[in-house]
């Protein structure tokens, strides 16, 4: 995908050489963001990991919490994307790259937008839930006012593996 021509140059995407060109940065910052989806997955939570990083940096891990935490909101995009607020001191993520295992849903691709995060990279598409290629596209909606680039299908067997046994594990545990 191509940068919108009303977007500026954000000089920090240099240093990954285009946000969206190689594969192997993409992989190796979605293996940070699969350490911590199986850390949700060692927690009993559905395992989703997400990073966020700025200027070839980690400023922000995490992974779902809505079990421990009893909170419907407590996805990994939505804890990384404070974090990464509250370590730049601002709301606006305008050179940050999120990384998630999953497909952002509609509440965590909203706030995406919210924050201007302007490239996101997910793992495994998510056909129940998916808000940016499977049951929506939010990021392509040309009546919002902020675009986000994206790529999708990183690491995509590894990131659903970890899924899929998570929930042919529950499944197993209430027979």
């Amino acid at each position: 995908m191509n940068q919108p021509e009303q977007w500026p140059a954000i000089p920090e995407f240099e240093l990954f050489a285009s946000p969206l060109a190689g594969g192997n940065m993409h992989e190796r910052w979605m293996r940070l963001a699969l350490d911590e989806a199986r850390q949700a997955l060692e927690e009993d939570e559905v395992p989703v990991g997400a990073i966020v990083v700025a200027g070839e940096r980690v400023i922000a891990s995490a992974h779902n919490q809505r079990e421990q935490l009893a909170d419907p909101t407590a996805h990994a995009e939505m804890i990384a994307i404070t974090q990464a607020a509250s370590a730049l001191n601002s709301w606006r993520l305008e050179n940050c790259v999120l990384y998630v295992t999953l497909e952002p849903c509609p509440m965590c691709a909203g706030a995406i937008l919210q924050a201007r995060v302007p490239v996101v990279v997910w793992g495994a598409a998510d056909a129940k839930a998916g808000a940016v290629e499977s049951l929506y596209q939010l990021f392509e909606d040309g009546r919002l006012n902020h675009r986000v680039e994206h790529a999708g299908h990183v690491l995509e067997a590894e990131c659903g593996k970890l899924l899929t046994e998570f929930f042919r594990e529950k499944r197993r545990r209430q027979k």
